[in-house]
């Protein structure tokens, strides 16, 4: 929850732009009040000194004056808790839309500080992450990660963060607005299909094994893009049909790449962009040496994380015109 409702913090507290590198929180960035159990210890304090005035209690002054005092201590205690803090956003994994996105945060500060509270601001149209308690107990680096959801496709760009403290004694909150520059990609939402059939292509360079018409090369597993004709019959008849079909491998004869084309699917776009990542997603388990046409790009035939992670983010960023049909 903010320190202040909606309304009083735009207009009280400056929105700064978000920030590069590291975030070092200073006097003129840290905001600090009395929470309602600060404010019902000061009503308290009131009552007793009002009644040692009026039956001039010489102890009730001396204790008044030394709660009023430690009520002071806790304040300072508490701003000096997020002095000097420091954070540094750090690179994020990918994750798919609708998933959730763990933004990695590096935290430091000179000394220990405990019971801070870490909470994302909250956007419209997308939910709140309740805070997460951090203790920093020693002079040491701490990471952190929050959590956000990951909605739609593209960049996720990470929203002002809420650090707050009520240390020690819960009297007064102090808190402060750091705004990391950090954001993370998000692949789209992947729909799978059966995967296009594979295409044949010419001869490529000696020694590298491929699934042509020649040598035998071995058996793998049946994947929906293989034809029936390389089908291992015999095996699949051993087996009795308990284990999956096999497919003869060959080499030294044409190879079969697959295409995943923009071109091949008629509907509409985040239809075929959800689509095309689903089949990455299948090309790249099953193995395929698999190319990515779009509307204003293609990727050549490759496989491996890298080039499934170029294809994906490709997607992501994808910006058809909506109900294209090129």
């Amino acid at each position: 929850m903010m320190p202040l409702p909606d309304f009083l913090s735009r207009r009280l507290i400056r929105k700064r732009a978000p920030e590069a590198g590291t975030i070092c929180l200073q006097r003129r960035r840290i905001y600090i009040l009395p929470t309602g159990t600060g404010i019902l210890y000061a009503a308290t304090l009131l009552a007793m000194l009002i009644g040692a005035i009026n039956y001039d209690l010489g102890l009730g002054h001396a204790l008044v004056f030394l709660l009023a005092s430690l009520a002071l201590v806790s304040m300072v205690h508490c701003h000096k808790n997020l002095l000097g803090l420091n954070l540094r956003a750090l690179e994020n994994p990918p994750v798919y839309a609708g998933e959730t996105a763990q933004f990695h945060l590096l935290i430091a500060a000179p000394e220990a500080r405990p019971a801070l509270e870490w909470q994302i601001e909250k956007t419209p149209g997308c939910p709140q992450n309740p805070p997460q308690l951090l203790h920093l107990l020693e002079k040491t680096e701490t990471h952190l990660y929050l959590g956000m959801e990951a909605q739609r496709r593209g960049w996720l760009v990470l929203p002002r963060l809420i650090v707050q403290s009520r240390y020690p004694l819960g009297l007064f909150c102090a808190w402060s607005y750091p705004w990391p520059q950090a954001r993370c990609l998000v692949y789209p939402r992947p729909i799978f299909a059966p995967l296009p059939p594979s295409q044949p292509i010419g001869k490529s360079g000696a020694g590298k094994s491929q699934e042509g018409d020649e040598d035998f090369a071995g058996l793998r597993e049946r994947q929906p893009a293989d034809s029936p004709r390389h089908i291992a019959w015999k095996a699949a008849a051993r087996d009795g049909g308990e284990k999956p079909l096999l497919i003869k491998l060959f080499s030294g004869g044409a190879q079969a790449e697959l295409w995943l084309d923009w071109a091949r699917l008629e509907t509409d776009a985040e239809t075929r962009i959800s689509l095309l990542a689903g089949w990455v997603i299948r090309a790249e388990e099953a193995g395929c040496t698999y190319g990515l046409k779009l509307p204003d790009t293609q990727f050549t035939p490759a496989r491996g994380a890298s080039h499934k992670h170029r294809c994906l983010k490709a997607l992501a960023l994808c910006a058809p015109t909506p109900g294209a049909t090129r």
